[in-house]
């Protein structure tokens, strides 16, 4: 019994630090990630060399510097676009998650650029340590295979309440 006695307060103590760390981020900074996703979505022909879209894009974020904010997290997003005579326009929402499962809300756009697309986000706002998040950034994003795989660098700009 005396083991389990001296082993409590330390695994209290564990889950307390590991706690108070995974809280702690500065009331202001720069996050920058990259992204794998699996696009799926849905074209439909709305007139000669026009198109309509929208579907879903999910994977992983990591944090560039290989921890930190949303390193190794789920990320989900829903998109929208219009494309026209090798024009496009992009628009759609996306939620980024770290290992402790608070989010970050983003409503982004974009448009075709030489290699990809590119555009701006908007921080829209945040659970947990992430609560009352605002803030913006610019993401790049390309395709790097056949099946939907898809590859997004993002550059946040944020500040907390």
């Amino acid at each position: 019994m005396r083991t389990h006695v001296n082993v409590l307060p330390a695994v209290s103590c564990t889950i307390c630090c590991v706690a108070a760390e995974a809280q702690q981020l500065p009331k202001s900074g720069v996050i920058n990630i990259h992204t794998g996703w699996k696009i799926s979505g849905e074209v439909i022909e709305v007139a000669e060399k026009c198109v309509q879209g929208h579907g879903t894009a999910i994977g992983t974020s990591f944090n560039d510097s290989g921890s930190g904010p949303l390193h190794t997290g789920p990320t989900t997003c829903f998109y929208t676009f219009f494309a026209a005579d090798g024009g496009a326009r992009n628009k759609g929402f996306c939620a980024f998650g770290d290992a402790d499962g608070d989010r970050i809300f983003v409503d982004w756009q974009g448009a075709n650029a030489s290699e990809g697309t590119e555009g701006a986000n908007t921080i829209v706002g945040g659970t947990g340590k992430y609560s009352g998040i605002q803030g913006k950034g610019s993401w790049k994003s390309r395709d790097t295979g056949p099946n939907g795989q898809h590859l997004t660098t993002q550059h946040f700009e944020y500040r907390l309440p």
